[in-house]
């Protein structure tokens, strides 16, 4: 027995809350459980329940055993002064409140069904042991819980998403331009070098990198030299020219070194190597000038990967890094990785915007996550393996949020398939 499933219950009055009586007998009628307290101080605030017909207004807490309530010093905290009721699975000991009198007291085993306590311990009986602990059911819950739930959780990791772009804003003095260059230098740079490319773009104010797009591969020369990647010995006259290109924008607009994460080249495929991601960023924004207004008016998929689809300049047609040549292959932005700029970068923006606006297009970015076709990963794999669901990019992204926020921390009575499986326990 744990506290959270204590929590759980009394929440979502998952007891008989009709024959409620304190340890010593007084009759209990619950109006309302509270507000649930996830902060310090008691679990629940607010609560308003009867005993013996009189009605009482204050705080809930909840302990797995009584002698809690002294071991967690509560008895010395003001904060507990206002407590009407103790909630417990057990009382091994009598508490008393701050009136010296016995704390009224709710021994909740009593109340809670036999099945319903068979479904929990049923649900976290392969913690640990097993991919989610709801694995060998996970195909029980009804499609319609589950698809309201994968909607859910895919807005869930999307704010989160809209609190990095938030805190950008404030860096950037809401300059949504500059904010779209540090999330696609970021995304650019994939997972291994998705921090240095960010320090990149952090040490290059946007209005240079407008000026320097406007050069002949000026701003692919300044992203190379200022992520170190021209070599310091070369024959290589275009090289050269990039080298000298970069030395001059760095001193006309006066940029500070970068001295952030370096990148990396180890367990990178070539097609993502710095070099040619920094090439096709350069490639993007020399490409076109107003983009984050562009992405903004865009609202269909199509549309997306033809403004998004750029190659790496012709230097690399023949290579992926310095040095080494190859047969000539354009290096051209994959449908693959376009759609990881639109999960990652292009969607939360245009949610973000629209939400500075006052506006709702939580349909419009619905419909478009949904045209996506899903990502491809072990996590996605598995959770495909144990039921059909659709396929598509709404449904990996909450998949992912599912087992990085719920099932991996066991946070099953938060999650409404948890929940479903252990209301119904027959099913499983």
């Amino acid at each position: 027995m744990k506290e959270d499933f204590l929590h759980y219950l009394w929440k979502h009055k998952k007891f008989d809350i009709g024959h409620l009586k304190t340890t010593a007998g007084a009759v209990i009628a619950l109006v309302s459980t509270g507000m649930h307290n996830q902060l310090a101080g008691p679990d629940f605030f607010n609560a308003r329940l009867r005993i013996n017909g009189q009605l009482w207004a204050g705080n809930v807490e909840l302990h797995v055993n009584a002698s809690q309530w002294y071991a967690h010093g509560h008895e010395q905290d003001p904060a507990y002064d206002n407590v009407i009721l103790h909630v417990v699975w057990e009382e091994d000991i009598a508490v008393y409140g701050a009136n010296n009198a016995a704390l009224p007291t709710l021994e909740l085993k009593r109340y809670v069904s036999s099945d319903l306590l068979n479904g929990y311990q049923k649900l976290f009986y392969q913690a640990g042991n097993a991919f989610i602990n709801c694995e060998q059911d996970f195909a029980s819950a009804p499609a319609a819980i589950v698809q309201d739930w994968l909607e859910r959780l895919y807005l869930e990791r999307l704010e989160r998403k809209v609190l990095e772009i938030e805190k950008l804003l404030q860096e950037s003095r809401n300059d949504w331009e500059t904010v779209l260059f540090n999330m696609l230098a970021r995304n650019f740079g994939t997972k291994i070098n998705g921090a240095a490319f960010a320090d990149i773009a952090r040490t290059i104010p946007f209005k240079t990198v407008r000026k320097a797009s406007q050069m002949e591969e000026g701003l692919e020369a300044l992203l190379l030299g200022h992520a170190h990647l021209l070599p310091e010995e070369t024959t290589d006259a275009h090289v050269d020219r990039w080298k000298k290109d970069c030395k001059f924008l760095k001193k006309k607009f006066d940029l500070p070194e970068n001295r952030g994460a370096p990148v990396q080249f180890f367990r990178l495929r070539p097609p993502n190597f710095p070099t040619l991601r920094l090439s096709q960023l350069a490639a993007l924004y020399t490409a076109k000038s107003q983009l984050f207004s562009q992405l903004m008016q865009v609202r269909e998929p199509e549309v997306f990967y033809e403004l998004l689809s750029v190659k790496a300049s012709a230097y690399w047609d023949t290579r992926y890094n310095f040095g080494k040549t190859h047969k000539a292959k354009p290096k051209q932005l994959s449908s693959t990785f376009i759609n990881l700029l639109l999960i990652n970068t292009i969607i939360p923006l245009k949610f973000a915007y629209s939400r500075s606006k006052t506006t709702d297009n939580s349909e419009e970015i619905f419909d478009l996550v949904a045209a996506i076709p899903p990502e491809k990963n072990q996590i996605v794999a598995r959770f495909f393996k144990l039921r059909a669901l659709p396929k598509n990019a709404l449904t990996t992204q909450a998949l992912l949020q599912l087992k990085n926020k719920y099932c991996d921390p066991n946070a099953c009575l938060k999650c409404r398939i948890g929940n479903f499986l252990i209301s119904n326990p027959d099913i499983h």
